[in-house]
């Protein structure tokens, strides 16, 4: 059994108040939970207007499938929200 574990930091220039990012991390913590299965939050910068956080957690059943749902979950971010990803860091837990 292998553990997803990874924080993805997006930029979302054009949003001006917290009603409008609450919108936005809405949609994509739902879109990502429905698609992967996943487990999804956002974990800091919660009264920065231009900054989403967002955790991201997983169970694997081999080392293939946790690379490839780490690829996945970032091409699937970058491609189903107009924000920016500006930094991503991965952690694994491969032997538990």
């Amino acid at each position: 059994m292998k553990v997803l574990l990874m924080k993805i930091t997006l930029r979302a220039t054009w949003v001006h108040s917290l009603k409008e990012k609450r919108m936005v991390v809405k949609s994509i913590i739902q879109k990502l939970k429905n698609k992967f299965n996943i487990s999804v939050a956002e974990v800091d910068k919660q009264d920065i207007h231009q900054m989403i956080v967002i955790g991201i957690a997983g169970i694997c059943g081999s080392s293939a499938q946790l690379d490839s749902t780490m690829e996945n979950v970032i091409n699937f971010t970058e491609c189903n929200t107009d924000a920016e990803i500006i930094d991503i860091q991965k952690e694994d837990i491969r032997n538990i």
